[in-house]
């Protein structure tokens, strides 16, 4: 008795202690007032899962809607996409004497492009050509004696370059040898049954097509074009072309500068005979390959003109030989409503040695007489100018991709009087992706 009555009297001060210091009630009272009022169980593993599978699937979405937009911004599977840079140094002694913007000092030009052609039956194709250029505005375009066979000009007054749709067709078949062409922005020659010319020019325009002038005057505008190519080497093309069409003057009426033209050819692997006529009205295309009294001036603005176009060429079986390709055209026109001059004409010869060197490599020589007036109108006389013009060049690639082609070229009573004699020098480089 007197043992346990000692134990109590020991425990009852610890009790006490222990209940002031730690008290359980309260420690109950917290924790059942922190206990969460969710329970884990069977549907809060499920709420769980559901919860992360959303998730998910709101990533993926954002993938998806991520590849759309990347998808949206990249070519179809039936685009092809290339194009090329074209940079240019050269100079005209002469200069000073075509045009008013005509220079002699050294300039540096440069062209960016880019092709689009797109199918989508397999069979037919639509083409866009966006470009952009500057600097040929002086010394290289002046026509017909410097106008570069690379010259586009699209700088503006401000020191900007404008990179605009330069070219845009569309060309589908009608059966297995007709096929036709139409387009907003297109050039006569791009619609043509057959290539009238196999030389390709190192320097000038004015040698494009066996001379760039009475039927293949080059000016981009609304047009189309119905070919037949026959299994037998014949071909025949007709084609128009309107600069009025996307303006009020309207498709063939009165007030549209309009041209027709109709080429019937015969080509075989290594030899081409042609014809083509053109018949314009109000439009003076053959400024690219004729003297200045033939284009300009108010008697050649708004008149019409009837013009025959004849080419040839051969070029030999095998290259890297002695002998070369050989390009020859003629032309003649005659005008109604001129004051002036009646009748007019050039021709065109135009050599070419491929693999001479190098594989790929190619020389080039062209001579001309730019189209010049040979008849007069009763009352009226001729100039005295004797129109000549030539080319010679070099072009070789230092590989698949790249093109350098340096090249001389001059002329004597190119434009319009005895003084227009010029000689030019031109280092081209064309890089192609």
């Amino acid at each position: 008795m007197l043992v346990a009555t000692a134990s109590l009297g020991l425990i009852a001060p610890i009790a006490a202690q222990a209940s002031d210091v730690i008290n359980l009630e309260g420690m109950n009272n917290y924790n059942r007032s922190k206990k969460s009022s969710k329970r884990f169980d069977s549907n809060t593993f499920a709420t769980k899962v559901s919860e992360d599978i959303a998730n998910l699937n709101g990533r993926i979405d954002g993938l998806e809607t991520r590849q759309n937009d990347f998808e949206a911004g990249s070519f179809s599977d039936t685009t092809v996409f290339d194009g090329k840079a074209v940079m240019a140094i050269g100079a005209v002694d002469g200069g000073d004497n075509l045009g008013s913007n005509g220079t002699e000092k050294t300039q540096a030009a440069f062209v960016y492009q880019m092709n689009l052609n797109t199918s989508f039956t397999g069979d037919d194709n639509l083409y866009v050509r966006l470009k952009a250029g500057d600097g040929w505005d002086g010394a290289f375009d002046q026509k017909t004696s410097t106008y570069h066979i690379e010259a586009k000009e699209t700088g503006l007054a401000d020191g900007t370059t404008n990179f605009k749709v330069d070219k845009m067709w569309y060309t589908f078949p009608i059966s297995d040898k007709f096929t036709a062409t139409v387009g907003p922005l297109i050039e006569n020659y791009y619609m043509l049954a057959a290539t009238p010319s196999v030389y390709k020019p190192g320097a000038l325009k004015a040698f494009k097509l066996g001379g760039n002038g009475a039927a293949f005057g080059a000016s981009t505008s609304t047009g189309a074009g119905l070919k037949y190519v026959g299994d037998n080497g014949f071909a025949v093309s007709t084609t128009i072309n309107s600069k009025d069409a996307a303006g009020t003057n309207g498709l063939l009426t009165n007030q549209d500068n309009n041209k027709v033209n109709v080429q019937a050819a015969y080509t075989q692997d290594n030899y081409h005979l042609s014809a083509t006529y053109s018949r314009q009205q109000g439009w003076n295309s053959w400024s690219y390959y004729s003297t200045k009294d033939l284009y300009s001036g108010a008697d050649a603005l708004g008149v019409n003109s009837d013009s025959v176009a004849l080419r040839a060429w051969w070029r030999p079986e095998e290259t890297g030989t002695a002998t070369p390709s050989v390009s020859v055209g003629y032309d003649t026109m005659s005008f109604s409503g001129r004051s002036d001059i009646k009748e007019g004409n050039g021709y065109f010869v135009g050599l070419n040695w491929a693999d001479m060197f190098q594989p790929s490599d190619k020389i080039g020589l062209a001579i001309g007489q730019p189209m010049k007036a040979t008849e007069a109108v009763a009352g009226a006389t001729l100039s005295e100018v004797d129109p000549f013009l030539w080319e010679l060049y070099y072009s070789f690639r230092p590989n698949d991709s790249i093109e350098v082609t340096p090249a001389i070229f001059g002329g004597t009573d190119v434009e319009s009087t005895t003084e227009d004699d010029i000689f030019g020098a031109v280092l081209t480089t064309i890089f192609k992706f």
